[in-house]
Formats: structure tokens, sequence, C-alpha cells
């Protein structure tokens, strides 16, 4: 028999939440934004009625309450999202311990040994259709609803559910019915239900990836599941087996324990600056800021040295990019820098406008690799001691009693600590396609 896979997404989680805190917002037009002062003036969260005036999340207040002249804007409360999304996680505990999170406000639940736990459902549980035996969309309708109704009933905020046979279908299917809707995309429907729509749809196909099969004429994902994969591997590497299985329902990924920590495959930070950098030397400057967090954080998450480096511009218009390189295995903060910065002056021509800019690494080796001579002879280790150094004085005395010399430029950005800054949900990612 086949697995049950629910993704549970949180409906407009900060707006829910905020409109729980202050019952006068419910039925009017909200968007939780971020600080107009510090740049970070965008919508995070939207309510359904601001939606309906077309206002997206990530767009700039301005452009929303263009579009919404009566837009209440309310701060984000970040700790409070916390206690909730906690609150709904022990809400799932009840049905099962498989609980993996996609975000603050996102779940994968594995329900396959553990439908007793579920009210009796009186209709008919299964099916049969050439000779096969799968579940009932409206079993696993009904499985979706249990876990629905018991958040809207004892938080008052409301939950879209997905529930199928594989994680990629599950997630599809919890954003095909919002709000607090449930979706099932089953083995008996799933063509039917899911093969006529757009490819981006389907997790893990961003930007490029779209881009990419839309010009190889592979714009839905029944198209994509039918494609030649030897075609898909030609043009993509591995990532097109991947795509190609996905697409075909033969995603297998487990959901892991609610207790299981996620496998780390990058450490990165970004900042948001509150004038646009118009010079190189800011931005080699703000990439250093960057990278001693990076840095500072690969060394603490054991993870070893990466061999990848990433850069992501956003320019003043509001539109980015990203690069990456290939790098000798580092951990040192002055490595990273000067790799970020030489992507930057390799793909960035003056004049420019930075709004944004953000420094990621990937590609750990766990600690398995080796120094070579030479590296040694360029005291690798030693500038590594030094680092660690000044970690542990960070963490006693203070981010702003040491700084390198570029970043002192500046005293404003001496105090300036990127590593106690997070990210709350992960954005849609493509495959990391291969060199």
């Amino acid at each position: 028999m086949e697995r049950i896979i629910i993704h549970s997404d949180l409906n407009n989680f900060y707006a829910s939440v905020e409109r729980k805190l202050n019952p006068e917002l419910l039925g009017k037009p909200v968007a939780v934004c971020g600080d107009k002062e510090s740049r970070h003036g965008i919508v995070l969260a939207k309510s359904e009625e601001a939606k309906k005036f077309g206002v997206k999340t990530a767009e700039p207040i301005w452009q929303a309450q263009r579009k919404c002249p009566n837009l209440i804007i309310v701060p984000p409360h970040f700790d409070t999202y916390i206690q909730y999304s906690k609150k709904v996680r022990a809400i799932y505990a009840r049905y099962t311990d498989l609980i993996e999170s996609y975000g603050i406000d996102e779940c994968w639940l594995d329900i396959s040994t553990s439908t007793l736990l579920f009210p009796e459902y009186e209709g008919e549980k299964y099916i049969e259709r050439d000779g096969e035996k799968f579940y009932s969309d409206g079993f696993l309708t009904h499985l979706g609803d249990t876990i629905r109704n018991a958040v809207k009933n004892e938080l008052e905020v409301t939950v879209s559910c997905g529930v199928s046979f594989n994680k990629v279908f599950a997630k599809l299917g919890s954003d095909l019915k919002k709000p607090d809707g449930t979706s099932v995309i089953s083995k008996a429907n799933y063509k039917q239900t899911i093969y006529g729509l757009p490819v981006e749809d389907l997790l893990y196909v961003g930007k490029s990836t779209k881009q990419k099969l839309y010009a190889m004429g592979l714009n839905t994902i029944g198209r994509l599941a039918q494609a030649d994969e030897d075609i898909l591997v030609k043009e993509f590497g591995k990532v097109g087996r991947n795509l190609s299985k996905n697409a075909r329902g033969e995603d297998n990924e487990p959901v892991r324990h609610m207790d299981d920590k996620r496998e780390m495959k990058s450490i990165g930070n970004s900042s948001t600056y509150r004038a646009d950098i118009t010079d190189l030397h800011t931005v080699k400057r703000n990439l250093y800021v960057l990278s001693e967090s990076v840095a500072s954080r690969l060394r603490e998450s054991g993870q070893g040295l990466a061999d990848t480096v990433h850069l992501w511009v956003r320019y003043a218009d509001f539109t980015d990019f990203s690069v990456q390189t290939k790098v000798r295995h580092t951990a040192l903060c002055g490595e990273i820098a000067q790799h970020a910065y030489n992507l930057f002056l390799n793909n960035v021509n003056p004049p420019f406008k930075i709004r944004a800019l953000g420094v990621t690494v990937s590609g750990f080796d766990n600690a398995a690799s080796q120094i070579t001579y030479d590296e040694a002879c360029g005291n690798y280790k030693k500038r590594e001691a030094v680092e660690r150094c000044v970690d542990e004085i960070r963490k006693k005395h203070g981010y702003n009693k040491l700084q390198r010399g570029i970043v002192a430029e500046v005293p404003e950005d001496m105090n300036t600590d990127v590593k106690a800054t997070h990210l709350i949900k992960p954005a849609k990612i493509d495959y990391p396609e291969e060199d």
C-alpha cells in the first residue's frame, strides 16, 4: 500500500497571527511588512483581503499601498510566530513523530503507519483500479481535514493540506486549495490532477530551471514527465534525472523524524543597505562583513571546509542575480570575501546601484580534506587559528571588540553583526546545476 504524506501550509501565517493578536484587523486588508528605515520595506505576508487587491509577498510597501490604498501595515513579531509554529507542530505530533519542517509555516507529515490515530472514516477506505488497490480520495481527504480542523479549532489559524504518496506531490497539493482546504493527489488520480499544471508548480523548479524547461517545450508537469530522461540528464546533469522522477511521482525521499537535524547544504547571509552602494570599495567592505558571519558559522557548524562560494546581488530596481565559483577548500573569511569580490568584479560593470548583497558557501567536506604542502606553507592553519581566536573573543566581549581594518573604516559598521540575523523561511530554490 502506498505511503500517506501530508504537507501542511499555514495560510497567510504572519498576517493570521497578527489578526489573532488584534481582532480589530479581522476582515480588513492587512500586510505584515519590514522596516522602511532599514530598507527592508517589503511585504512579508498579506491577508486574503489584501491578496484580492493584487498585493504580493516581497513587493515594496509603496507598490502594495498603490494597489490597496486602505492597506493596514503592521510590523512583524517573529518571536510570536515561532511560538505559534511550535503549537501547531505539537498538534501534528499527536498523529505522528515523522514531522519535517519546511520553514516556519510548512511541514511534511508521514502518517502511513498512524492512520488509526485519526477519527473513524465511515466511507470506502480503498478502491481498486486495473487490479491494484489504492486508498480512496475520500479517505485521504478525511485525514487532511482532520489535521486542518484541529489547528483551526484550537489555535484559530488555518492550514491548507496536500495529501499524496510522496513529498513533492504533497507539497504541490497544499497549494491547490487555499485558504483552508485539502487537496488529494493520489496514485489513482495524479495524472489527471497535475499533469496539466505549469512545470514551475513542481517543487525545486525555480526561475532558471523553468526558463530552460520552457525553452525545451516542457512547460507542463505532464510534458516533463513524458520527456526523454536522457535528454534531461544531458541538459541538467543528474538534476535532470531528479526532475524527471519527481514529475512522474517517483520521489521516495523519506519524511524526517521530528528530532532529526536536516543535513546542512549551505551557510550564507545577506544584507539590505540603507543607501544604494555605488562604489567598489564599499562593495568590498560589505562583502567582508558578510564573509565574517559566514566563515564563523562554518567553523561552528562542524561541516569542515567549503569548496564553493556564491554571490547574490540585488540592484536598486529590485532585479537580482547569483553566481558561484569553485575554490580550494576553505573556512577563512579573507578567502571567502576575496572570492565573492572577484565574482562581483567579473559580473558587475560600473556604474551600478546595489541595494543588497549576499555571500554563501557550500560543498562541505565534513573535515575530510587534507591540507596540501603549499597551503601549509601559506600559513593556512595559523590564519584559521587566528580567526577561531577572534570568534572566542567576540563571544566573550562583544562583536565590535575586534574588527578588520576594512570594516573599521566606517564606525557604524563596527557593530554590524549580521551573524545574529537569520532567515525565517527558505525561498523556493532551484536544484544546483552541475559544473
